[in-house]
Order: C-alpha cells, then structure tokens, then sequence
C-alpha cells in the first residue's frame, strides 16, 4: 500500500470558477492537495483560497512571500496561496502544495500551505502559510472548495487530492 493513495484528481477542461472535492472517505489520516494552477484575473497574480467543508470563514491564516528581494508578511481573512494569473507569462501556473493533518477529528483544523508563482519577465513570489480552520461547531472535513479571490481557474489548472495512511510503506514511515 503507498503512503500516498489518490482520492480524486480535478483537471479543469475549460475556465470554471473552483475546484471542489466532496465526499472525502474519513478513512485516512492526513490529506494533501497538489494545485497547478492559473487565475484569468488580468493581473500578473491572485490568490488561491481553501474552503474546508466548503467555508471560506473561521479561518486564521498566516502567510509569509517573498519575491527574493522583499519579503514580508500578512494576516488575510481567506486568501491562502498565491499563484499566477492572465497577466503573468503566458502558460506559466504556479504549484501550491495544501497539507492537512488529522483532517477527521472534530477538533481544530491546521493546514500547512506551500506555493510559488513566477513571472518570468519581472518576479516571482513564494509563499509559506499557516492556516487553523476553527468552525463551530467543530466537523471532520469532508469536502474542499479551492477558488480564487479574483478570476476563475482556467484550462489545464488541476489538483490532486491524497490521503495519507498512518503506518509504514515502501520505507516511509507516518505517524
């Protein structure tokens, strides 16, 4: 059995605006989401958010970028990643990797967020966030909404939704 089982995999045929995994089995015990994805925003960027059991409230986020000059940081109320948009070279989409550990407790919910987006003729941006989802009342997640703060995803943005399993497997250990 792999450490890393695919749930589901989203392929955007043509601009939709989110991307969203429902019915998540509660039989894992991390989940991750691997996002290539680009905005039809005009600018060069957006920002991607996660929607837990399809909420864009009771979020807490920290999120720190950097563009290898300037970095700095920021408390948004829902925006998690940054990514690129219609603006930014063409046919580049940036990666967001969403991390979501003991994802089926009914207690708070604690997601790490990694993403990079790049514009080839001026700058890039990476981006580390931490992020707690704290509804009340507390719920397992059992679906994901990712959308953008502005634009829609377009053709050929996709995400992959894992589940990870507590245990050994092909020398990876989770625990």
């Amino acid at each position: 059995m792999s450490a890393w089982t695919v749930i589901d995999h989203e392929e955007v045929p043509s601009t939709q605006a989110s991307i969203e995994f429902t019915s998540i089995p509660q039989t894992y015990t991390d989940l991750i989401i691997v996002v290539s994805g680009r905005s039809s925003h005009s600018g060069s960027f957006a920002d991607i958010k996660v929607g837990p059991n399809g909420s864009f409230s009771n979020l807490t986020i920290r999120r720190l970028f950097g563009t290898g000059s300037s970095p700095t940081s920021d408390s948004p109320t829902s925006e998690a990643a940054i990514g690129n948009a219609g603006g930014s070279t063409s046919s580049t989409f940036s990666s967001t990797q969403i991390y979501i550990p003991n994802y089926t407790s009914s207690n708070a919910k604690s997601m790490s967020i990694e993403s990079v987006a790049e514009n080839n003729a001026t700058l890039g941006y990476t981006n580390i966030t931490a992020v707690v989802w704290n509804p009340s009342p507390q719920a397992a997640i059992t679906s994901i909404t990712l959308s953008w703060n502005a634009g829609s995803f377009v053709q050929y943005s996709s995400a992959t939704l894992y589940g990870i399993t507590k245990g050994s497997s092909g020398g990876v250990t989770v625990s």
